[in-house]
């Protein structure tokens, strides 16, 4: 079974919940954008529109079948995981969300749903994954800053969600948000080239370094675009690791953690597997999105592992991670 570990789906009817449901969030403002619409949360700035891709069921599993995908493991879209909301509006924004996404995945079985949750408050979070675990939910996408722009996964206030998840064995993936934080990078499509990358590199260095990574070793935690630098600083961090040994190890933390393959070039592909182990690897698009990666087989065969080890990051490794 070939298994796409990193998509984002909008369901359509969740588009239509959006719009009938408006009014019931009172710090949610939908921004027309011809026929689709963002977001502003929290009178934060608005977010991009919804691209119809995102919601487009069957152009996707025309995709899927032209790549030889079997399953896609789908997270929400991180734009609208709206955690500037108030935490009880988040609360039932995420559970909207959720509810959606289980509907999609039941229609369409080739959909594994990743749940979201509210962030913004860390008992409020864990509510949500522990109602969306007993849906079927085999984990959550996470954004890189809860809270808003400027927030930590290691925030003390989250601890009852990371509790949550290692009880439940939480497949935890980690990713970029809308907003990285940092204004230069707002030129040049370097929001997609370089903010997602080290947004995310900050916000997993800091949970590496606060030991959460090992204290919750049993939830699976999965950093994307390829661990998003991690590799290629492992060094520095280890270097800083050394200095003050309060701090949590990061070689110990990336041989705890997962990978997907969107880097883009088979000789860093090769690269992110001898530092992690190819096993700790899987195959991911980040559809439907164009700084993904749309033929995603394609770089695992042109960085030429060996057939056992493509096997397991086409599809093998996910379907442990994630109850394919």
């Amino acid at each position: 079974m070939i298994v796409d570990c990193h998509a984002h789906l909008v369901p359509p009817s969740l588009i239509e919940a959006v719009r009938a449901n408006a009014g019931a969030f009172p710090s949610l403002k939908l921004v027309a954008d011809g026929d689709a619409f963002g977001f502003s949360f929290a009178g934060g700035k608005a977010t991009r529109p919804v691209a119809k891709p995102l919601s487009d069921l069957n152009g996707r599993l025309k995709w899927m079948d032209e790549q030889k995908i079997d399953a896609q493991v789908c997270g929400g879209w991180l734009d609208m995981f709206g955690y500037e909301l108030p935490a009880d509006e988040g609360l039932r924004w995420s559970r909207m969300l959720n509810e959606h996404l289980a509907a999609a995945a039941k229609d369409q079985p080739r959909f594994v749903p990743l749940a979201t949750v509210p962030l913004q408050d860390g008992a409020r979070a864990a509510e949500v994954l522990r109602e969306a675990h007993a849906l079927g939910f085999k984990g959550a996408m996470i954004g890189t800053q809860p809270k808003g722009v400027g927030g930590v996964l290691d925030d003390p206030s989250l601890e009852p969600f990371w509790k949550a998840a290692d009880e439940l064995g939480s497949a935890l993936f980690i990713h970029p948000v809308f907003e990285s934080g940092d204004n230069r990078v707002h030129d040049y499509g370097m929001a997609n080239a370089v903010g997602r990358i080290t947004d995310t590199l900050i916000a997993v260095s800091r949970i590496i370094y606060s030991g959460h990574i090992l204290k919750y070793r049993n939830a699976k935690v999965i950093v994307g675009i390829g661990g998003a630098a991690l590799p290629f600083v492992v060094g520095r961090l280890r270097r800083n690791f050394s200095l003050d040994q309060k701090l949590g190890d990061p070689d110990a933390s990336l041989a705890a953690m997962y990978y997907d393959t969107i880097v883009h070039d088979p000789k860093v592909l090769r690269f992110l597997a001898d530092t992690v182990g190819a096993d700790r690897i899987m195959m991911g698009s980040d559809m439907p999105f164009p700084i993904g990666d749309l033929t995603p087989m394609k770089v695992v065969e042109a960085a030429g592992f060996s057939a056992a080890e493509a096997a397991s990051m086409n599809g093998g490794l996910a379907r442990k991670l994630f109850g394919v």
